[in-house]
């Protein structure tokens, strides 16, 4: 379970999410803000657990796709994306500014929820039991929704202008590390699936 929960926070990067966050954070009073964070963390829960339940039947059953596909095309995205964010960096990010209504399903899609995590879903499903991956799941946003806390809580500590602006900075430093981490996950997935479906 700990390893599931580990791969799944570095597919969600609470780190990154930080730094997505900053304008919308300047635009909100902090009891809106942490409405419309919850709020995307419960629309980014129900999708990974409705794929965890139904994915795997969806993909085989309904489109007869086999999930070993399905996970190599989420490797390839998972490389791209770990691409973008080694190479650009903060420059990758992209600025919201949708309607305060939408702005918690905006966040969700597709920043908290994506290929990586839905790939994640679907695969968490044929290794657990559904009592315990939807209680890892759970973990997750959870832990998840409370580190981005403690990063804000922390940032905003900071009584100095020269301070907040080092701390983003090695915030962007994480982000391109998390790439690295993020690619290699990637290319496992890419290289498992391949296995799975030619070599076995």
């Amino acid at each position: 379970m700990l390893t599931t929960i580990i791969a799944f926070l570095v597919m969600i990067n609470p780190f990154a999410l930080f730094l997505y966050l900053e304008p919308i954070r300047k635009d909100l009073n902090h009891k809106d803000f942490l409405k419309v964070i919850a709020k995307a963390t419960l629309i980014s829960f129900v999708v990974c657990l409705i794929f965890f339940y139904f994915g795997n039947f969806v993909f085989q059953n309904i489109f007869q796709i086999n999930v070993e596909s399905f996970r190599i095309f989420g490797g390839i995205v998972l490389f791209s994306f770990s691409y973008l964010f080694i190479v650009k960096g903060q420059e990758a990010l992209i600025m919201m500014k949708e309607d305060l209504d939408n702005l918690a399903s905006e966040i969700a899609l597709p920043f908290m929820v994506g290929a990586g995590t839905i790939s994640l879903s679907i695969l968490l499903s044929q290794e657990m039991s559904y009592f315990l991956g939807t209680t890892t799941l759970i973990i997750i946003f959870l832990v998840n929704f409370l580190l981005l806390m403690f990063l804000i809580k922390l940032r905003k500590m900071m009584d100095t202008k020269r301070i907040k602006i080092a701390f983003d900075k090695n915030m962007g430093v994480l982000l391109r590390l998390n790439g690295f981490f993020i690619g290699a996950m990637g290319i496992d997935m890419i290289l498992t699936g391949i296995n799975n479906l030619f070599l076995i």
